[in-house]
């Protein structure tokens, strides 16, 4: 018998809503490109979270948080609401300052 995961990997993608509006796409994609190799080499878990620049997420990221969610609220005895809350305030300031960079750095060449 084979043993749990003992590691998770996390592959985070951010990327412009009016592109494409396919999240469950991009997650196949990356689950394709790295799902097996971490499986069978790293002994790990692969989590592709996908987000927009206006900060909605794919279904995997959805997810993910919730799952962080949960365990955080049992961890600190905290509500889950808040817990959640906090988390995403956290993910769309993230995205905020990436994307402000991006656009500073395009700008400057």
């Amino acid at each position: 018998t084979r043993s749990p995961p003992t590691m998770s990997i996390i592959n985070i993608m951010k990327r412009c809503p009016t592109i494409d509006n396919s999240f469950q796409k991009h997650e196949n994609e990356k689950k394709q490109t790295y799902n097996r190799r971490i499986l069978q080499v790293e002994k790990a878990t692969f989590t592709p979270l996908v987000f927009s620049t206006s900060g909605a997420m794919g279904d995997e990221a959805e997810k993910f948080m919730k799952r962080v969610a949960t365990l955080m609220s049992y961890k600190k005895g905290n509500l889950y609401s808040d817990c959640i809350s906090y988390i995403r305030k956290k993910i769309r300031f993230v995205i905020l300052r990436t994307v402000l960079t991006a656009i500073r750095d395009t700008g400057t060449g």
